[in-house]
């Protein structure tokens, strides 16, 4: 019956570890021996559906800001507050069952929000003397400066 059982092929594959920890103070049961069959995950497929789910949100989000561009100028610099990428990082932070390492992640995003008024400004204030893409690059150098600075200096505090 248990060679059955082990030669037909399982729908996920099977770690079989003799005796579990039950069975370690039991007396033996004449010659039988009981073996426990765990799950092993998939990481490979698991890491594939986190990268896919992760493109799909992004996708989603980008063609809801082009859609909304075209109805107006408003929505679409709101849309980008809507913490997308921050709710992606604290899904993967959260999925290791680590509390404090989602609050610190947490705390992390608050302390870049000084660097996204940064961008925001330097893109506000330039876009008048320069072209729109070198004001985002000034706006991208100025928002890598001050998040730097930030994450620098409360480091060495």
């Amino acid at each position: 019956m248990l060679a059955r059982i082990l030669a037909a092929k399982p729908a996920f594959p099977l770690r079989i570890e003799s005796e579990g920890e039950f069975l370690r103070n039991t007396p033996p049961v004449h010659f039988a021996r009981i073996l426990v069959a765990k799950p092993v995950p998939n990481f490979a497929e698991h890491a594939l559906m986190e990268i896919i789910w992760k493109g799909i949100v992004g996708g989603l989000m980008t063609a809801a800001i082009v859609w909304l561009s075209k109805r107006g100028n408003t929505l679409p610099g709101i849309l980008p507050l809507f913490p997308t990428f921050a709710l992606i990082a604290l899904l993967v932070v959260g999925a290791k069952n680590d509390n404090a390492g989602f609050r610190e992640a947490c705390v992390a995003g608050a302390k870049t929000i000084p660097a996204y008024l940064a961008f925001l400004g330097v893109c506000y204030f330039t876009i008048g003397r320069l072209d729109y893409r070198v004001a985002l690059l000034g706006g991208l150098a100025t928002w890598l400066i001050v998040a730097l600075a930030i994450f620098l200096a409360l480091r060495s505090a």
